[in-house]
């Protein structure tokens, strides 16, 4: 009798025993399946999240890209400006091509019997007033380059400042057109270096 109340004893407990195993897993399991589909619905959501955040920092990227020039044109513009104020002040091929062919017409145009003064007005005077012109011609255009360059930020993307090597090399543009749009109106003007007198 006691090993049959021991024997049932026993298999109670043990019947016991399995069933709350049995009570765990059945609630235990869809806990579980519950806390990792709620982990990978949470690790999607954040792989969303980081690719919109991507996304929109390209497309921010690419839309700053897009938009912020790059200032090459301006930068040329600036070394043109001050490469024809350079050539304003020398007067350049062209110059001397044109005074030369001035002073060559001068030259068959006069007879020998022409006077003095008619010979080196025709033959010299006109020859050093072309040079004074295309002089004045280069001057002005390094002049208007140099203006247009410095001007061009007012017109473009606001905020954004020009390059300080850019403002640097087209004031010069600009001053080497002034010196050379002045020193070629003096020399047009016979003011500087005139024609000597035959008097």
């Amino acid at each position: 009798m006691a090993t049959k109340t021991a024997e049932g004893a026993t298999g109670g407990t043990e019947a016991g025993t399995e069933a709350r195993k049995d009570d765990e897993t059945t609630t235990a399991g869809p806990a579980g399946e519950q806390t990792a589909g709620e982990q990978t619905a949470e690790q999607q959501a954040a792989g969303e999240i980081t690719e919109a955040d991507g996304g929109e920092a390209g497309d921010a990227t690419e839309a700053a890209g897009g938009k912020a020039p790059s200032g090459v044109g301006q930068g040329a513009g600036a070394v043109v400006s001050a490469a024809l104020g350079l050539v304003s002040l020398s007067g350049g091929w062209i110059g001397t091509v044109a005074s030369a062919r001035e002073q060559l017409v001068g030259q068959l145009r006069t007879s020998s019997t022409a006077s003095v003064a008619t010979q080196i007005k025709e033959v010299y005077g006109d020859a050093w007033h072309t040079t004074a012109l295309w002089a004045g011609l280069f001057a002005l255009a390094a002049l208007i380059t140099g203006v247009v360059v410095l001007a061009r930020p007012a017109f473009g993307t606001p905020g954004r400042p020009q390059a300080a090597w850019i403002k640097s090399v087209a004031w010069a543009g600009v001053s080497l057109g002034v010196i050379g749009l002045l020193l070629a109106v003096l020399k047009y003007s016979d003011a500087l270096l005139g024609l000597p007198s035959t008097g």
